[in-house]
């Protein structure tokens, strides 16, 4: 079997590791890896919702009103007075 991954190719990859980082600092990367790679499968899935939902058209609170909400949101201020010294 080629390019087969062996326990013995796994032992000499931690012992990479275990002298290049130290015994005292694998633990915190392996646990920044874990929340790093959490966060990146939420992001997909997230992202995955949001192209499905622009697939199968408008969401209906769009169409109810909230458009004319985000265009009034827009629209420069002009209640707000300019004072000039």
């Amino acid at each position: 079997m080629l390019n087969a991954l062996e326990p013995w190719h796994l032992l000499i990859i931690v012992g990479v590791l275990v002298v290049l980082f130290g015994a005292k600092r694998l633990p915190g990367a392996a646990r920044s890896l874990g929340q790093s790679m959490r966060t990146f499968r939420s992001e997909m899935a997230q992202g995955k919702a949001e192209a499905e939902q622009s697939a199968t058209g408008p969401a209906p609170a769009a169409l109810t009103g909230a458009t004319s909400q985000a265009s009034a949101s827009t629209r420069p201020h002009a209640a707000s007075p300019v004072t000039t010294g």
